[in-house]
């Protein structure tokens, strides 16, 4: 009965250390999806443009052939350098924002010199540019300078959190489209015991939060709603169940079988002798 006991401890310790090893399957990503561990998901990319929203901060920078126009309205900014440092997020951030930058208040407005109130609340960049050159071309050429003037418009302080089991960071988002595969290249990748089956980002639109829940390593991820993070986004790596005790490497798994095989021939010897050092004794007395 002891024997037994011995063995079954024996096999549940192996089976432990051989179960806690990564598997190929665990966090490899593009998938195929099977049904079972790999989920599929429904073709739903759907990609928009960012929809200005309200708190948002937005760098206007104005080109025209006309010189004096040009530092009116960009007030003698260095335009590409001050773009960059608010982009991401470099220099005195928080003071080139204030200056250089037009808030969005809770009206969905922005003040901008000389024109006044501007909504701009659920446009996008694009559509804010064509309704400041038709205005400010409108106010020069009211005043009798028929110069083109062009407008680039971009949303400045976009960033993403990344927690959890990654290396956490508060990432500016430099370009429109980000991917979640980019968003983890940014952050230094998943940890080896990050949970790739249940991605979590929560994601705010006009005061309402949401939690989305997903696996990154389905091929199906990149025809999903999943696909493209956005501004503000948060995204949550839990680690696996366990992961204390978990083994990552073979040569790791190789050395915690020899030592538990080693470990248990020593228990079973120790046992069978204590056992055997019993009987002889019972049978030494019963004489």
């Amino acid at each position: 009965m002891v024997r037994n006991k011995i063995h079954i401890i024996f096999v549940a310790l192996l089976a432990l250390a051989l179960s806690s090893c990564l598997t190929s399957k665990k966090v490899n990503l593009l998938q195929e999806p099977d049904g079972k561990t790999i989920p599929s998901y429904v073709d739903t990319l759907s990609f928009e443009d960012y929809q200005i929203r309200t708190d948002d901060r937005l760098y206007i920078q104005v080109y025209s052939i006309d010189e004096n126009l040009t530092k009116l309205f960009n007030q003698g900014s260095n335009g590409s350098n001050i773009r960059y440092q608010m982009m991401s997020g470099s220099g005195d951030y928080y003071g080139t924002n204030e200056l250089y930058s037009y808030l969005v208040d809770a009206d969905g407005n922005i003040l901008y010199p000389m024109i006044g109130e501007i909504p701009v609340r659920g446009k996008t960049t694009r559509e804010v540019k064509r309704l400041l050159e038709e205005k400010l071309e409108g106010l020069v050429k009211s005043l009798g300078n028929y110069a083109m003037m062009s407008v680039d418009v971009q949303v400045i302080g976009r960033f993403f959190s990344i927690i959890g089991a990654v290396q956490s960071a508060r990432v500016p988002l430099l370009k429109e489209k980000v991917t979640i595969y980019e968003a983890l290249a940014m952050a230094g990748d998943i940890a080896d015991y990050g949970d790739h089956s249940k991605i979590r980002i929560v994601r705010e639109i006009e005061g309402e939060t949401t939690i989305r829940t997903f696996d990154v390593r389905s091929k199906d991820i990149i025809n999903s709603e999943f696909y493209y993070i956005e501004p503000n986004d948060v995204i949550y790596i839990q680690y696996m169940p366990g992961h204390t005790f978990g083994i990552n490497h073979v040569t790791t798994t190789i050395a915690v079988v020899a030592t538990t095989i080693s470990f248990g021939g020593f228990i079973y010897a120790l046992v069978v002798r204590s056992m055997n050092a019993v009987e002889r004794s019972k049978k030494s007395g019963g004489k």
